[in-house]
């Protein structure tokens, strides 16, 4: 019935990794003309809502119609309770049904596929396409630097017999690894590899399975972690299969109802404003933090947009959960909102691409996800690293230590995502000092910033080093086809 080669996917449902997920997918079909590209999306139990919005939207102003195809799965009929390891059970429930779909399209004519594209965190779905006889590649949404660091940690359980746990959790320890200029601190390894438990377990079978895979595609380019892909590419080093770095992947068409935030935006002078945002899901901080938000900020003097969202209620609460634009003003100190009028804007949900793309924006306060890392580099924007949670502490090292190109208000917080609380109080006067070096940044480190936006965008373009990347990446699936 077709002509063309197809690649399933299967991402993780959940907004961080769909949105590097669809412009991966939407860059091979722009690329290639014969491939075309099934997306399987299964459901998680208590996902939210915007997953199915954003898939909505997109098989809706589908740019390739017959060649991206989205297959959601109906929910589990008996889903496993929540827990950190749900989603690895799930995914195992889900096995049968994923391998029946494929069976089923093979049966009405289509042709077999030539490849599995799956999400990191996905990596069990491997079983599916070895019983299809199918290969399969694994999608990395984060950055060389973390896969470097999860390859060289499962190394050291296998085929050395370190206590990976033990160590990573000494407060003095550091560890060398490859693709780091720095020895890697205890205080930005991620927590998940800090405490022994099944989802710790689970990351480390994550990444035995990556060795199993015929490729690795990584978020990332050449020009950005060049010391992090060499390691990746010396084969003596992590004995795995063929890298490819495909990134900048970054979703522009963002869709979000940005206009009142752009006409206030519009009103300020170029580089002036400082924009504070701290995820799409988790970057909401307790109380106490926002009044030491606030309070920095106004001792900082610079004009301000601030994403500042309230937080769900308490478990067990009867309460409805937080709207993503509902605006967590109780939090603020008295007179806040009268005495920064002037200044500052604060909002809930944000429009963040369309944001750090205004001239006005001069600095960014980030939690340092992946994606957020790679859209502000887009833009050229200079960075100040707060990290949160997941490897956005090692995100935060490799900016400020290994790269230089952001300033640091710290590294090593470290949040609770289930009680919104670090394990620190970051004070009023860090923020304040963090603001004011950000904003009052040296020439040298924004030409370094605006370098790397420029190497990014010239990375994807023909010619470039995630274009000739991604090329050989395609090649390797062409030559699947029996």
């Amino acid at each position: 019935m077709s002509n063309t080669a197809e690649l399933v996917f299967v991402p993780v449902p959940s907004m961080g990794h769909m949105l590097s997920t669809l412009q991966l997918a939407k860059l091979i079909l722009q690329t290639n003309q014969t491939i075309s590209i099934s997306i399987y999306i299964v459901k998680l139990p208590n996902a939210t809502a915007s997953v199915d919005t954003y898939v909505e939207s997109q098989s809706r102003d589908n740019p390739y119609p017959t060649r991206l195809t989205f297959v959601t799965f109906p929910p589990l009929p008996n889903p496993p309770d929540k827990s950190a390891t749900s989603f690895s059970t799930v995914l195992d429930l889900y096995k049968p049904i994923v391998k029946k779909a494929i069976e089923d399209r093979i049966r009405d004519g289509f042709p077999k596929p030539v490849g599995f594209v799956l999400d990191m965190f996905c990596t069990t779905m491997l079983d599916v396409a070895n019983e299809l006889g199918i290969p399969s590649y694994v999608f990395f949404t984060s950055g060389a630097n973390f896969l470097n660091l999860n390859l060289h940690a499962q190394s050291l359980i296998d085929d050395h017999g370190v206590d990976v746990v033990t160590e990573f959790s000494d407060p003095g320890f550091t560890v060398v690894v490859p693709g780091f200029k720095n020895p890697v601190p205890s205080k930005v390894i991620p927590s998940s590899m800090q405490l022994k438990s099944p989802f710790c377990e689970l990351i480390f079978e994550f990444t035995r399975r990556f060795r199993k895979m015929k490729g690795i595609l990584v978020n990332t380019y050449a020009e950005l972690e060049s010391l992090p892909i060499q390691a990746l590419l010396n084969s003596d080093i992590h004995k795995i299969p063929p890298v490819y770095p495909v990134g900048p992947l970054v979703e522009l068409d963002s869709k979000g109802n940005a206009e009142s935030v752009i006409e206030w935006l519009d009103c300020q002078p170029e580089s002036s404003v400082v924009f504070l945002c701290f995820g799409r899901s988790m970057g909401i901080f307790d109380e106490e933090q926002v009044k030491e938000i606030a309070n920095g900020l106004e001792k900082s003097g610079h004009r301000f947009l601030w994403s500042l969202r309230k937080p769900p209620p308490p478990e067990g609460s009867t309460e409805a959960p937080s709207n993503n634009n509902d605006v967590f003003l109780e939090a603020l100190p008295e007179g806040f909102i009268d005495r920064t009028s002037h200044i500052g804007k604060i909002i809930g949900w944000a429009p963040q691409v369309a944001i750090l793309a205004h001239p006005a924006i001069g600095g960014f306060v980030s939690h340092c996800g992946w994606n957020s890392t790679l859209e502000c580099l887009w833009f050229g924007v200079p960075m100040a690293t707060w990290p949160l949670y997941a490897e956005q502490q090692l995100n935060a090292f490799e900016l400020v230590k290994e790269l230089e190109l952001a300033v640091e208000i710290r590294i090593d917080y470290k949040m609770d995502v289930y009680t919104r609380k670090g394990n620190f109080l970051v004070t009023a006067a860090e923020i304040e000092n963090g603001v004011k070096n950000l904003m009052s940044m040296d020439d040298e480190m924004r030409e370094k910033v605006k370098k790397k936006s420029d190497e990014g965008k010239k990375a994807l373009q023909g010619g470039g080093s995630s274009y000739n990347s991604l090329g050989c990446f395609i090649e390797d699936v062409l030559s699947n086809i029996a």
